[in-house]
């Protein structure tokens, strides 16, 4: 899949290659950020399917996947669960103190850690991580803390682009396409 890591810098290829985990952010990453209210107690939010349609294959070959999310919402952990995100909690903005359970749990070091972020509480993640990423729509003060920034905006699928660039930095990505080309999944 050299096609897909050929527009992205050595290093950040480099970096890629050790990832063993994906940490997130929500609002703002797996979201456009929006929140929809409705007249009544009901929040919508809106997911870009991309985003959901990798995690298995990213699970299938060993890559951890979690979100650290500031908000408490019903409608978030319903598609984490549905996406069965190996580790999620939700209405924490002291992400750092979850960022190191995530690595206590699994046994992670740093380097070995990719996290997603776009917002003030992202930022110490973002530099403690192997590797930081911004969607293109962070804040610019947030997104020059990051090592990477997508090509997409958040609730755009920039899950799906940072998951592409690291399966296929690992040489696993054509294996997935394989899966999918002859339906054995």
């Amino acid at each position: 899949m050299q096609h897909i890591i050929e527009k992205f810098p050595d290093e950040i290829v480099r970096k890629a290659t050790k990832i063993k985990a994906i940490i997130t952010d929500v609002d703002g990453v797996l979201t456009d950020g929006g929140i929809i209210y409705d007249g009544g107690e009901a929040e919508l939010k809106k997911f870009n399917v991309k985003d959901g349609q990798i995690v298995k294959p990213l699970r299938e070959n060993g890559i951890i996947v979690a979100a650290i999310t500031g908000r408490d919402s019903a409608v978030v952990k319903r598609r984490l669960k549905e996406l069965n995100f190996d580790y999620h909690v939700h209405g924490k903005l002291d992400k750092l103190n979850y960022f190191d359970e995530i690595l206590e749990t699994f046994q992670l070091k740093e380097e070995e850690v990719c996290y997603l972020g776009d917002d003030l509480t992202d930022i110490a993640c973002l530099l403690k991580a192997g590797l930081g990423v911004s969607p293109a729509d962070a804040l610019t003060y947030v997104a020059a803390e990051a090592d990477f920034i997508t090509s997409k905006n958040g609730g755009e699928g920039v899950l799906r682009e940072v998951a592409d660039l690291i399966l296929a930095a690992q040489n696993k990505l054509e294996k997935i396409l394989i899966q999918f080309k002859s339906q054995e999944v």
